[in-house]
């Protein structure tokens, strides 16, 4: 396995990390991506442990707390060869403060996150969202106290735009406050839009991408095709899992999936595998994060790593996913000698 480093830090993490999403099935969203108990994410766990992937990815909201629990209990006793990334700022209860970002919330998110993991410190720990409520400085200086008391390591953001991103690294600067390494963000092949500022950001900032749905919300499994239903066991065919994710058009979907077959074929490797692998080379990629609902979908998966595809095959899949982008970033790409897009 490969292991790169986190952002501007010194940290190093696998370019495979597994996330949690399938872990426990409570709720019909949860229960649409997986519903994998103790033993099942154990096994999971011994398989990635096995293959070199050491960081694993929840959140306090994954049903409900559950993923966390699972977790925990899956690498017990085997804490010091992992990686534990989690995320809190979701609604955890019913209560008017029992969301966001604020020093009341944050600190009982983490503690909360702590005990359910079954341990005394989380590695990474990310904001699942941006709170536009809460002060910056707010919510930095309690992620600071939360790293001087050894409950986490290293702090990263998740789903920012690129304003909440560079706000709040100008705030660590300012008032030498730690600094987050690490934007845990949507990308994949049909879900590009972080390339247009997000990328360039990173880059200019060293925060290293943490990628989640990199299959496009369960889009380009393999499974499916042109004119084909969806197949019997898809997250997508859960109507508030398939409301929730990013929108695609159809004839782009099947622009793409046509492209990845055609790569696939070429290389003796499957489409998601393909997928993944183009991601792992995109500018700025930290981890990209795998799910897996079963043994065989998590050994494909960890096939992504270990060859990398040609530069014409990247140029391919690069050109059937390609699209405009909104203004200003179509205009900067015709002014690249004195602003260079990274890709």
């Amino acid at each position: 396995m490969e292991y790169r480093q986190l952002g501007g830090s010194g940290f190093m993490v696998p370019a495979l990390c597994l996330g949690t999403g399938t872990f426990g099935g409570r709720g019909e969203f949860f229960r649409a991506w997986g519903g994998a108990d103790v033993a099942e994410a154990t096994r999971l766990v011994d398989i990635c442990l096995e293959a070199g992937l050491t960081m694993f990815d929840s959140a306090d909201v994954y049903s409900g707390g559950l993923a966390e629990e699972i977790l925990g209990q899956a690498i017990r006793g085997r804490r010091d060869q992992v990686i534990i990334s989690t995320k809190g700022t979701f609604r955890s209860g019913p209560g008017p403060n029992d969301v966001g970002s604020s020093r009341h919330h944050l600190i009982r998110a983490v503690e909360g996150s702590l005990r359910r993991l079954g341990t005394d410190f989380i590695d990474l720990y990310q904001l699942h969202g941006f709170d536009a409520l809460t002060p910056v400085e707010e919510v930095l200086h309690t992620l600071d106290d939360l790293v001087a008391a050894g409950k986490i390591r290293y702090i990263g953001c998740s789903n920012f735009s690129g304003w909440h991103l560079m706000k709040s690294l100008a705030a660590s600067d300012r008032y030498g406050l730690p600094r987050y390494v690490a934007h845990q963000a949507y990308y994949s092949l049909i879900g590009r839009d972080y390339e247009w500022e997000l990328m360039p950001l990173a880059l200019d900032q060293k925060v290293g991408a943490v990628v989640w749905s990199p299959l496009g919300w369960g889009r380009l499994t393999g499974k499916i095709r042109r004119g084909a239903a969806l197949p019997e066991i898809s997250r997508l065919r859960s109507k508030p899992v398939a409301e929730s994710g990013p929108p695609v058009g159809e004839e782009y979907l099947y622009r793409v999936v046509d492209a990845l077959d055609e790569v696939a074929g070429e290389t003796g490797k499957s489409v998601p595998q393909v997928a993944l692998n183009w991601l792992l080379r995109r500018p700025s990629v930290a981890t990209v994060i795998i799910g897996a609902r079963n043994e065989a979908q998590l050994s494909e998966n960890l096939a992504a790593v270990g060859w990398a595809l040609t530069p014409e095959q990247v140029g391919r899949l690069d050109a059937a996913s390609a699209k405009t982008p909104p203004y200003p970033y179509w205009h900067q790409h015709g002014f690249r000698a004195r602003n260079p897009v990274p890709v």
